[in-house]
């Protein structure tokens, strides 16, 4: 515990003089660099033996000289079954479909649909993951409650749902033929649940609006990830507008509110932490972007990574013995387990109207509707939980957001000006 102690002493809250709340320094096993190694343990005994079987079956070239019933399970896993295709403009998606005969009226029910299905998805499952992580569950007058402190659960949870709400898809309708091996979607899926992880271990030191801000700021991480793993190049105002967004959100964590809550200080392990989501979700994206080189469905690449997901997931929590754990929990406090369906259900369904936004309205739309989203969350979530926000802070939000709008206006202005581009030239690939 001394040591424990002088550990977490080492990791200074940010422009405050406030100590780190007492619940953070129980044991071991509360410390986040700590669970966070655990984590990773987990899934390296899942990760080091399939990677020495792939390598295994490459060099016996068993493509060529294997037989048996399992042939089409490792061929499919390990070689997969047809070559690239060529990458769409668009990167991840397939070509939107434009109505025809529709009549206005129709799309705009359309477009009301997608934005309310998005905004009361995403809304509440913010509201819903702030509740879980940073509130107790069964306080009566004599007993504080407790708090649920796995978030790897709520990760696996998550994408357990995700990965039935996809397979149920894929088998109700029609999907291209798939042809990538299923090893390459483990890489998404390790760096999205570590993501994922990181975003709800956050919110214990850090307030919703923080880490809401953050996700905004990952366009920069992004463009970084873009040139580093697809070689990809940019135009000068998605420089400026990342810069921007930059200044925001340096505006809004330096900001210091009088009589702030311990549970909305922004802690060193809270910045940490965010730039671990920042980082893994970057490259979450851009090796996505760069699977889709191969015929596939943007459903079919939420139940690949998802079936990654739910296997490490749930290994390392049984490694872990904090399955059986999690679960005394949910018997224990109804309420949680009401809200960690209701979380689960809210991610899934997101998703699904995500493809389908983009499919009927194209990316600019939607990425309007999402910031729309992000702005009512950060509102949302001061309302309901009492965050408050300085007015340096509140300059700072509306910095992130302009630029945020100016981006998509600039996007989609050059979207319009490479379609009148000569056969021969291409655009500049864009975030």
């Amino acid at each position: 515990r001394f040591c424990l102690s002088l550990v977490l002493a080492s990791f200074p809250t940010m422009a405050t003089g406030e100590e780190i709340p007492p619940v953070l320094q129980d044991s071991w096993g509360d410390f986040w660099l700590f669970r966070f190694f655990v984590n990773a343990a987990g899934y390296a005994s899942i990760v080091v033996p399939g990677f020495l079987l792939i390598q295994y079956f490459k060099r016996r070239n068993y493509l060529e000289t294997g037989r048996g019933i399992c042939f089409p399970v490792i061929k499919s896993c390990v070689f997969g079954s047809e070559v690239k295709s060529v990458h769409q403009e668009d990167g991840s998606l397939p070509p939107r479909v434009e109505p025809t005969e529709s009549s206005t009226a129709r799309q705009v029910f359309k477009l009301l649909f997608c934005a309310a299905g998005l905004q009361i998805s995403y809304l509440t499952w913010g509201v819903l993951q702030e509740r879980v992580m940073t509130r107790t569950y069964g306080a009566t007058e004599t007993d504080p409650g407790e708090k649920f402190k796995d978030s790897q659960f709520l990760v696996f949870m998550n994408r357990i749902l995700a990965f039935t709400v996809a397979g149920l898809y894929c088998a109700l309708t029609k999907q291209p033929r798939h042809g990538a091996p299923m090893y390459k979607y483990s890489f998404a899926s390790l760096s999205n649940i570590l993501s994922s992880w990181c975003q709800y271990e956050a919110l214990k030191y850090i307030s919703f609006p923080t880490q809401v801000l953050a996700k905004a700021s990952k366009v920069i991480p992004v463009m970084m990830m873009g040139k580093l793993v697809s070689r990809k190049s940019y135009e000068y105002w998605e420089y400026l507008t990342a810069a921007l967004i930059s200044v925001g959100v340096s505006m809004f964590l330096l900001s210091s509110a009088p009589n702030r809550h311990v549970s909305t200080v922004t802690t060193f392990s809270g910045i940490v932490l965010l730039a671990g989501y920042i980082i893994f979700d970057s490259f979450t994206s851009n090796w996505q972007d760069a699977l889709f080189t191969y015929k596939m469905s943007p459903v079919q690449m939420m139940f690949g990574v998802n079936v990654f997901s739910c296997l490490f997931t749930v290994g390392s929590l049984l490694e872990q013995g904090a399955l059986l754990e999690s679960l005394r929990f949910m018997a224990r406090h109804s309420e949680f387990t009401a809200h960690a369906v209701l979380l689960s259900v809210c991610s899934a369904c997101g998703q699904l109207f995500i493809f389908y936004t983009i499919n009927q309205f194209g990316a600019a739309v939607f990425t309007i509707i999402m910031t729309l989203r992000q702005a009512f969350a950060i509102l949302l979530s001061c309302l309901i939980y009492g965050h408050t926000v300085t007015v340096v802070g509140g300059l700072g939000v509306a910095v992130v957001f302009m630029a945020l709008f100016l981006r998509v206006y600039a996007r989609s202005r050059m979207k319009k000006r490479s379609k009148k581009l000569p056969p021969g030239e291409t655009p500049v690939q864009k975030v």
